[in-house]
């Protein structure tokens, strides 16, 4: 499909949102106007809807790449508008698998602890398979997942990230430290992911004081809800009223999220469960659009709508999508109103449509 024209929509370039058409011509953006009236092989009439950048999903678990709960790449976000995504983290698969996606992606690469020391075979070994697509490593900063007792490992991961160039993911629920000792190590451009998890050790503690300082010195925010299980939506609700509001919304989707919470399961969701908490509409779309970008090293390429970039867009529309979903502290989040895709199209070609 060479020529594609999306009409009176408000769109979201990335950095506002304005009344504008749209129309795309060979993988590119080729005129944004108030008013286009050329002819295309599809033309949609997006009234009423948001016609947004192609939205970036920062924690994923892809099949193929990971042992157990991986989903499939494409199914898992195409449908609902995310055009690229970070695999946080693969140990399967290579770079040829990422490279036959549809779905833009890059990965993080997973170290390991153990006895309180941080272990980097799997990390130097994904490196190798990945090449260029592994653009971080991750890590569970969990002390009821790993052998972590104090945060002398994470700086043994920080020394690695920083020798090899490489972003920093951190999970970072039941850390064995207080949340401002774990932003306090870490450098900018690092990211925190399961932010609002409500259990020992989070960021409710010192009043969000914590998360205000460490956007002051340019570490991510990331939600990372995977469903409710590393969400505590109280702790969110409150963050967002007080104004620690999260960069990046990802949904940490798997096999099991997708298919056993209340409602369909995906980006839409997790910005629709933001709304509902009082998040502002700007800044969820930025949280899913440019920020993530940005924060993969993708903002020339991922997360904005400008003339001359790909291709990429999703059309949203907030209509009768609800969501039932209660987390493991009993904070029951529902709605019967939510967004959902309705249109996405990757590299100039419609690829999903409702």
């Amino acid at each position: 499909m060479s020529k594609i024209l999306i009409k009176n929509g408000t769109v979201w370039d990335g950095e506002r949102f304005f009344l504008s058409d749209i129309l795309a011509e060979n993988e590119k953006i080729s005129k944004i106007a108030a008013k286009i009236e050329e002819s295309a092989e599809f033309t949609y009439d997006a009234r009423g809807k948001i016609v947004s950048a192609g939205l970036v999903d920062a924690h994923v678990h892809m099949r193929g790449l990971n042992e157990a709960y991986g989903i499939h790449a494409e199914m898992s976000c195409i449908p609902f508008g995310v055009t690229a995504a970070a695999d946080a983290c693969g140990v399967l698969g290579d770079k040829a698998l990422l490279d036959s996606f549809l779905l833009k992606n890059v990965l993080f690469v997973p170290a390991q602890f153990e006895d309180n020391k941080a272990c980097f075979d799997m990390a130097e070994n994904g490196m190798k398979r990945y090449g260029e697509r592994a653009i971080g490593v991750k890590v569970c900063f969990d002390e009821d997942i790993s052998e972590v007792k104090d945060i002398t490992p994470l700086l043994e991961v920080i020394d690695f990230a920083e020798k090899h160039g490489l972003i920093l993911m951190v999970h970072s629920s039941n850390t064995p430290v207080p949340m401002k000792e774990l932003f306090g190590v870490l450098r900018k451009g690092d990211i925190v992911t399961h932010a609002y998890h409500g259990g020992k050790n989070n960021v409710s503690d010192d009043g969000f004081a914590c998360i205000e300082d460490a956007k002051r010195r340019g570490i991510m925010i990331d939600v990372g809800y995977a469903g409710f299980v590393h969400t505590d939506f109280k702790v969110l609700g409150d963050a967002i009223k007080a104004g620690a509001t999260p960069d990046t919304i990802s949904t940490d989707i798997t096999w099991c999220s997708a298919y056993k919470r209340g409602g369909r399961y995906g980006m839409t969701m997790c910005m629709s469960i933001a709304k509902h908490l009082g998040m502002q509409e700007e800044d969820i779309f930025r949280a899913v659009t440019s920020t993530p970008a940005k924060a993969l090293g993708k903002d020339e390429t991922w997360g904005y709508l400008k003339e001359g970039r790909c291709a990429d867009i999703a059309v949203l529309s907030f209509t009768d999508e609800g969501f039932d979903l209660t987390d493991r502290a009993g904070n029951r989040v529902t709605s019967s109103k939510g967004y959902r895709c309705v249109l996405t199209i990757a590299d100039g070609e419609v690829v999903y449509r409702d």
